[in-house]
C-alpha cells in the first residue's frame, strides 16, 4: 500500500494523496493536452484511481499533476504531467518531477519511460535520455469506445 507523500516549496505543496485531486480541474488540464485529447472523463477518472497520483496545490487549488503507472521495483511511467498555464516558468515542473523521481518508494525504480512531444529539455535535465533502440520497442493503441 502507497503511504501519502507531501512536500512543500513556498506557497505550494505537492501531495500523493488521491482524495485531494479534483477531478474537473484534472480533466480540465488533459482537455487542454495533446496526448489527452478526446479522452473519456470516466477513463481518466479510472486511469487516476489506479496509477500513483501527484498533485500540485496553491491553497487549495489544483494547479499541476503528474501521474506514475509502476510495479515499484523494475518500471514506472510517468505521464499526465501538467501545470496550470498560469503557474507555468515559476520551476514547478521540475519540482514535480524531482520529487516524482524522490519519492520513497519510487527512488529504487530500474527503468523509467515517459513520451512527449516538446518536453524533452525539462526530462534530460533528469537523465531522461532517447532511447537507444527504438526498434525494439512495440505499443498497441486501440480508439476509445465510440472513435
Amino acid at each position: 500500500m502507497t503511504q501519502i507523500f507531501e512536500t512543500h516549496r513556498d506557497s505550494f505543496t505537492l501531495s500523493t494523496d488521491p482524495n485531494r485531486l479534483d477531478m474537473d480541474t484534472v480533466n480540465d488540464f488533459l482537455s487542454r493536452a495533446y496526448w489527452a485529447k478526446g479522452r473519456p472523463h470516466e477513463r481518466t477518472e479510472e486511469a487516476f484511481a489506479n496509477s500513483l497520483v501527484f498533485g500540485i496545490y496553491a491553497g487549495s487549488r489544483q494547479i499541476g499533476m503528474a501521474r506514475v503507472v509502476t510495479d515499484y521495483s523494475i518500471i514506472a511511467y510517468l505521464c499526465d504531467v501538467f501545470i496550470h498555464e498560469d503557474y507555468r516558468g515559476h520551476g514547478l515542473g521540475k519540482w514535480l518531477v524531482q520529487s516524482v523521481l524522490n519519492h520513497p518508494q519510487l527512488k529504487q525504480v530500474r527503468r523509467w519511460l515517459l513520451a512527449t512531444n516538446d518536453a524533452h529539455g525539462l526530462y534530460q535535465h533528469f537523465d531522461f535520455e532517447l532511447l537507444n533502440e527504438p526498434e525494439k520497442w512495440m505499443h498497441r493503441l486501440r480508439p476509445f469506445a465510440g472513435e
